[in-house]
This record gives structure tokens, C-alpha cells and sequence, in this order.
């Protein structure tokens, strides 16, 4: 059984990854806006009070507040902690539809500015400031990104066109290696289209950082040399994740979905998300294991993907338990018959309802748990299901949407942990 929050937003739209848990047991987590005058807003839940503090507007944290221009819609990554402060960065929520793709607005409505661009921000959990640490320049918004904690390194990719970036938080100072895959998202369908890489992950033995392209190929940025090297040797073009056009739109292609560093095996464990395989990625060895289809059970059984066309985000670790928890689909069936989506889309959405399951997969013996579907206490499911957050308190966080008062809004909710 879900739990809604009301956090007092009631235009809060779909949130990717932006939730997290923190050293002092607080969720903070965004919520997204596609609003042309109002920004995404940040929030605290914290569970010990059962009390939700409202921290601040993007735009406003930004200080662009008075600014006449497309606001900061939402953040799109998780918050990652350093010495008392929560590092993340803000992205575009308001967007213009050409030929059926969401793509950057080229010309925004009643004389409002250009997108100024994404920006870093950190968050101080004692004091509760908000620092601004740069706006990325091109006007991009910041798609993914990762913190190398030893380093003080952020490392993270811009959309639409997936220029790769690295701040020196310390040093203050951007590198700037520009795209990394075609064109991104910004392409042209069928030419230099490419769906970008929302998840990155450092191997803090060397401070390397690794992330895949639709092709399937997997990148290295080496920050000593500030290179972007090709790792030739591997790759994720397998026959069981599927075959993809990575020039098309609507799926994440040959990219992993979401991934984390395995620091006692020393290798990642990363999703493929629209097959749902669980793999590990050894940097050293330069291989890509399959380990195990963690899907719901009924997807298993069904052996179809899920409807969600890029996969789902709701992946994280448990370091205490070593083990994985994940939130994905699992098919809905009526009169027997499996209820379908349709058949393509042109972005990352729903192709058809389904429900909510969370598995767990526990790494030492590959134990694999469907806890079955998670439905609200007035029997609607939960979706649009993409972040989590493994709480301190025994419950797990995400975003999903609901209804209020008529209205579908996307807000905090949360899960007992079944384990």
C-alpha cells in the first residue's frame, strides 16, 4: 500500500530521479513544473515529524526569479552528499512539441526569453542554504550527473544536444567536451537523432567516469587527461536487451538506465530499461555480465517489455542489505488477456497502463522478490513512476502521480519497506 503526500504544488508534473535520502534522514525530493511562469520546487520530507517543508522555487533558488524568461522546470538527477551539503542541478520543464518530439522552445509565447540554462546548486543541510554554483553555458538544460565524493568532481551530460561536462567544485572551474552522441535529442530522427545516457557512475579507484550512448558503446571520461576515450574492448549491443534504431526517438535504445558503483565487488550493476536485465559492467576486465531479468514477475512470465518506453528510474542500493530495489512495471491483464499499449512512441512516456511493483534483488545470492503491485488506499495504481529513495526509517520513496480534487498532480509518496 502507497501513502500520498500533498506538498502544496498543484502543478507538480512528472519527476525523474530527484529524490533522495540524506545523513539526517530527510527525503528531499522536486517536483516538476511545465509551467511558462512557475519553476520546479524543492522540498524536505522529514519522517520523524511526518512534515513536509517547502524550501524554495528553482527559478527563485537560481536567482532568475525576475528574470522574463523560460523558467527552471524541474531538476532531472538525484541530490549527492559531500561534507554537509546536497549537490544537483536544475533543468528545462516547459518545452515546444516539433514533429511530435519535445524539443527545446524556439520561440516561447507572449515575448518570453530564451531557456538560460541549466545550473549547479548546492544545498547546505545545517544551515539550509542555497548556493548557486554556475549556470551551464549554451543554454542547456543538466540531463544526468554523478559526484565523485573523493574528488569533489561533478560530472554530468546537458540536453538536448548531450555535451558532457566536468566542475571542479573546489577549484570552481568547467570543462566543457561538448557532444558525445550525434546530435542528442536535439537530432534529426532517422540522421543524428540519439537518445542520451540518463545515468553516470565513477569508479573512484582511478576517478574515471562511465556512461553508454544509444549505439550501445560505453564512454570513459579520464579527468586527468580531460579525455572522453572509447572503451573498444566492450559494449551493450546484446540480443537479449533488443534491437534498436538508436537514430530513432521512443525508446533508450542499447543505453543502460540507470547505474551505481558496487564498491565491494568493485564493479557497477547497472538496468537496461526496456528489457529490464540486470547487468555487471567490470571497467577493469572491460565485460558486461547478464545476471538476472528483474522485471515484475508477470512481465517475466509475459516475456514483454514494459510499457513505460524508456524503462524505469526507480533503481537504487541498499549498501546495508546489499541489496537492489527496484520500481517497474508489471502488466495488467482483463479477461485473461494481457492489456496492450500501443505499439510506438516518440518519447519517453506510458504506451499503455500498467501497475506498480517493487522488486528486490539481493546481490551475495541473487535472491529476486516481486512484492507484487502497489496500489493507493482507494485502489488506483500509482504512475509515471521514476525516482526512489531508500529511507532511514524503514520506507521507500518516490514520485508518482495521483488524483486531488480532480485534478492529476505527481507527489511524494511512500512504501513499506517489505524486507
Amino acid at each position: 500500500m502507497a501513502k500520498k503526500y500533498f506538498s502544496g504544488f498543484n502543478l507538480a508534473h512528472d519527476t525523474y530521479n530527484a529524490i533522495s535520502c540524506a545523513s539526517n534522514g530527510s527525503i528531499y525530493y522536486i517536483l516538476s513544473s511545465e509551467s511558462l511562469e512557475t519553476g520546479g520546487r524543492f522540498y524536505e520530507y522529514q519522517p520523524g515529524e511526518d512534515r513536509i517543508v517547502y524550501i524554495g522555487d528553482l527559478t527563485e533558488l537560481c536567482g532568475e526569479g525576475s528574470r522574463n524568461a523560460v523558467p527552471q522546470g524541474k531538476s532531472h538527477v538525484s541530490f549527492y552528499e559531500k561534507t554537509g551539503k546536497l549537490y544537483f542541478g536544475t533543468h528545462i520543464g516547459f518545452y515546444e512539441l516539433i514533429d511530435g518530439i519535445e524539443r527545446m522552445p524556439v520561440n516561447p509565447p507572449g515575448g518570453v526569453g530564451a531557456y538560460p540554462g541549466g545550473h549547479l546548486l548546492s544545498y547546505d543541510l545545517a544551515s539550509r542554504e542555497v548556493e548557486d554554483l554556475l549556470v551551464l553555458p549554451g543554454g542547456e538544460g543538466i540531463l544526468s550527473m554523478t559526484l565523485d565524493l573523493d574528488r569533489g568532481q561533478i560530472y554530468g551530460l546537458t540536453w538536448p544536444t548531450g555535451r558532457f561536462f566536468h566542475y571542479d567544485i573546489e577549484a570552481k572551474t568547467l570543462e566543457d567536451l561538448g557532444p558525445v552522441s550525434g546530435l542528442g535529442e536535439a537530432g534529426t530522427p532517422g540522421k543524428d537523432f540519439r537518445t542520451l545516457c540518463r545515468s553516470l557512475f565513477v569508479d573512484p579507484r582511478s576517478g574515471s567516469v562511465y556512461f553508454s550512448t544509444a549505439e550501445g558503446d560505453i564512454f570513459r571520461y579520464d579527468p586527468g587527461q580531460k579525455k572522453l576515450l572509447l572503451e573498444s574492448e566492450v559494449h551493450l549491443r546484446l540480443d537479449y536487451f533488443g534491437q534498436y534504431d538508436p537514430t530513432r526517438p521512443g525508446s533508450m535504445a542499447y543505453n543502460w538506465r540507470k547505474i551505481f558503483w558496487h564498491e565491494s565487488e568493485q564493479v557497477a550493476y547497472g538496468v537496461h530499461g526496456n528489457s529490464g536485465y540486470l547487468f555487471r559492467f567490470d571497467p577493469i576486465k572491460k565485460t558486461v555480465v547478464l545476471v538476472e531479468r528483474i522485471v515484475s514477475e508477470p512481465s517475466r512470465q509475459s516475456g514483454m517489455f514494459d510499457q513505460f518506453s524508456y524503462g524505469y528510474l526507480g533503481f537504487d542500493h541498499c549498501v546495508a542489505t546489499d541489496t537492489i530495489y527496484y520500481l517497474t512495471g508489471g502488466p495488467i491483464y482483463k479477461n485473461g488477456k494481457r492489456v496492450e499499449g500501443v505499439e510506438s512512441i516518440s518519447k519517453g512516456a506510458a504506451k499503455g497502463l500498467e501497475n506498480l511493483h517493487l522488486v528486490t534483488f539481493r546481490i551475495p545470492d541473487g535472491n529476486y522478490i516481486d512484492h507484487g503491485p502497489i496500489l493507493y488506499a482507494d485502489g488506483s495504481i500509482p504512475t509515471y513512476v521514476n525516482s526512489i529513495a531508500i529511507g532511514k526509517d524503514g520506507y521507500i520513496y518516490s514520485l508518482a502521480r495521483f488524483e486531488k480534487e480532480g485534478r492529476i498532480l505527481q507527489d511524494l509518496i511512500k512504501i513499506k519497506d517489505p524486507l
